[in-house]
């Protein structure tokens, strides 16, 4: 009977673990990421986005849009394709526990860009970005809010840009980002994203 009892109990465990995503199981899945996210899931060029670090919960969200079609990938059309729900909880997992490299702001963006993140544009009514990424750029992520420090620039400056246009959508009902964007000039987004380099 306490054989029975404790069997169950590591069964029940274990489920817990893996439901959790099992980031050593999601290592093993990595290797055709590597080519563009890096392996420690920090990306060798900006075109592509560090991972390494970034939230699990919102990971996953990116990966089941992308795989779904709400997000438009083109680079990544197929690659998710025959993983399950699973296999992207553990590979979320991986990269949520690796360490971002990140980089350092263009000086003379600075100080604009350090306003837009921390206090929004008030003229255009356009929310600090620290509300939903918090002060560090860690983001939240229970609500899937992206962490954002040391991402590519060239990589946020594309996706701000695509949610200014519509192009990128998976921003959900409330249409978060594309209101946030649609605003923005170009010399904003490329001081913000800037800034967003160089965050710790």
């Amino acid at each position: 009977m306490f054989r029975l009892f404790f069997g169950f109990l590591l069964v029940i465990g274990a489920s817990t673990a893996f439901a959790e995503g099992d980031a050593a199981r999601g290592k093993g899945m990595t290797t055709v990421c590597a080519a563009c996210h890096g392996a420690d899931g920090n990306s060798p060029a900006g075109t592509f986005p560090s991972l390494a670090g970034q939230n699990a919960k919102y990971l996953q969200k990116q990966m089941n849009d992308i795989k779904s079609g709400a997000r438009e990938v083109a680079v990544m059309a197929g690659q998710l394709d025959a993983l399950s729900g699973q296999d992207m909880e553990d590979i979320a997992a991986y990269f949520a526990s690796q360490k971002p490299k990140g980089g350092a702001a263009k000086a003379d963006l600075v100080d604009e860009g350090e306003t837009i993140y921390r206090a929004g544009v008030a003229r255009k009514n356009i929310a600090a970005c620290t509300a939903c990424h918090g002060p560090k750029g860690e983001g939240l992520n229970d609500a899937k809010f992206p962490a954002l420090a040391g991402q590519w620039p060239e990589y946020v400056e594309a996706q701000l840009k695509a949610f200014r246009t519509g192009m990128r959508h998976n921003d959900g009902e409330s249409k978060m980002m594309r209101s946030t964007a649609m605003d923005l000039s170009d010399e904003e987004i490329s001081a913000v994203a800037s800034y967003i380099y160089g965050l710790r």
